[in-house]
Formats: C-alpha cells, structure tokens, sequence
C-alpha cells in the first residue's frame, strides 16, 4: 500500500519533516515515491507548505495518508478556502 507520511530530516533537537509519497513497507527514512511537501514543527503559525493537488491526486489513486499528514491537509485546504 502507498501511504503519506512525514519522512524526519533534520539534526538532533532540530527536526524538520518532509512529506512523502511512499510504499508502507519503506523504512521511515527510507526510499520515497515523491515529495509533496513539508513541515517544520519549530516555526510559530504556518509550519506547512504542501502541494495539494499532488495530494489529491495520490490519494484518488488509492494512497493513504498518516493521521498528521491528515490533519496538516486539512488545514492547508482550510487556509485555501
């Protein structure tokens, strides 16, 4: 199954995610289909830039996004509205 989820960057004490595209069998660091965004947790207010026409795309293809991929999606077509 393909699945969005957050793929951790970063250095120690600094995390920075990247949101991917990838087989739910991948390591979470591993192998990704696709980037569709990112996230960084450390920044106040809009933390997320994300592609959401990519999203959409994927996810009528049959992928799964994780519960905070999920709600990050939300809040960017919130904010596009």
């Amino acid at each position: 199954m393909v699945k969005i989820r957050l793929r951790r960057e970063g250095t120690k004490d600094r995390p920075y995610y990247r949101i991917v595209v990838a087989d739910s069998r991948a390591r979470k660091e591993g192998r990704f289909i696709e980037i569709v965004g990112s996230y960084d947790p450390l920044i106040d207010g809009d933390n997320y830039k994300i592609d959401l026409e990519k999203v959409d795309a994927w996810i009528g293809k049959g992928a799964q996004p994780s519960e905070t991929v999920q709600s990050i999606i939300r809040k960017a077509k919130g904010a596009a509205a």
